[in-house]
């Protein structure tokens, strides 16, 4: 029952915040609208990094794959092709993302270790070479622009605040789905896994649909943060899906503590001001980026949001022993002895 009145508590601060952040943000100035909107289209993209990283225990450096398919479907579709549908372009965006997730799952998933993590990489050092070298599709080094949000029942998207509005709700709706999928008995056994796999094996689990299925989950949903991205900046280009991509990715779940959800959430947003706000004073703001990636693997291991929640717990388990020493002094002599 505390158990579940902890988690409860934990949701409901959770919510309190992103309340607070979609009350206060249409308040601000564009420029850091839309840094926070940035943050969000990759939280979404680093949550669903964390279904492999944090809870199955996968590092994949190959998140920018499905990034790149979902932001350049959404940029062929409205730029070139003119679609107006925006549920056609976000269903093209995720079925094109799963598809690819499913094929190139099935390459890696048998790999472990650092054999993973490097098939993981030249997947994206493949794709980018597609989007640098097919000029005919992608545009080349040139991009793709133009990639105007069509309206969605309505209301035209082409505002700031709108579009801040559609990307939150997005956002909540993919936190919501992947937060079911890691409390349900399905992530339950990708934690287990994660924890021994060779002990699952022999509880009668296939270890290796279950890692498969969570692959195609997480590059689906990294295929939805593409598709925003490029409705976002409205132009897309191979710089956008280059190695950096996954391996900021990577860091946001490193960064803010993987296995929670919410700790990729807290990174992304620490890389965006990083990356937007820091970046105009300091030009090599990537030093400052690995300095802090550097110190949190030295102090914090478990993230930012994994030192708080231990801290917490330390904080809560010394606060009951002082409560029992105390009663315990408050008794009577001859019941102490």
């Amino acid at each position: 029952m505390s158990q579940f009145s902890s988690e409860l508590k934990r949701i409901i601060w959770v919510l309190a915040a992103f309340g607070v952040l979609a009350v206060v943000t249409p308040l601000l100035d564009d420029y850091t609208q839309t840094i926070i909107m940035r943050a969000l289209v990759f939280a979404i993209m680093a949550m669903s990094l964390d279904i492999l990283m944090g809870y199955t225990g996968l590092r994949s450096m190959g998140h920018g794959v499905y990034f790149a398919f979902g932001a350049y479907s959404a940029a062929i579709l409205i730029s070139t092709m003119k679609v107006t549908n925006l549920l056609a372009v976000f269903g093209v965006g995720l079925g094109l993302s799963a598809l690819v997730a499913a094929f190139l799952g099935f390459l890696a998933i048998r790999a472990v270790g650092v054999y993973f993590l490097m098939i993981t990489l030249s997947f994206s050092m493949v794709v980018w070479g597609l989007a640098y070298r097919w000029h005919t599709v992608t545009g080349g080094d040139n991009g793709i622009a133009g990639v105007i949000p069509p309206p969605i029942f309505g209301i035209p998207l082409t505002n700031p605040v709108a579009f801040f509005y559609f990307t939150f709700i997005i956002f909540m709706i993919c936190l919501a789905l992947l937060y079911l999928l890691v409390r349900s008995p399905f992530g339950k056994t990708l934690v287990g896994i994660r924890e021994g796999e060779a002990r699952m094996k022999m509880l009668g689990y296939n270890t290796w649909l279950h890692k498969y299925l969570a692959f195609v989950i997480s590059g689906t949903f990294a295929g939805i943060s593409g598709t925003l991205w490029a409705m976002l900046n409205r132009f897309i280009a191979p710089t956008d899906v280059e190695l950096v991509t996954s391996v900021e990715a990577l860091l946001m779940v490193a960064l803010g503590g993987p296995a929670t959800l919410v700790g990729p959430v807290i990174g992304a947003g620490i890389i965006m001001f990083l990356r937007y706000w820091v970046s105009t004073f300091i030009e090599r703001w990537y030093v400052i980026l690995g300095a802090t990636y550097i110190i949190t693997i030295l102090y914090a291991r478990e993230g930012i949001l994994g030192k708080i929640e231990a801290f917490l717990a330390q904080r809560k388990a010394r606060g009951e022993a002082d409560a029992a020493i105390s009663q315990v002094q408050e008794q009577p002599e001859e019941l102490r002895t």
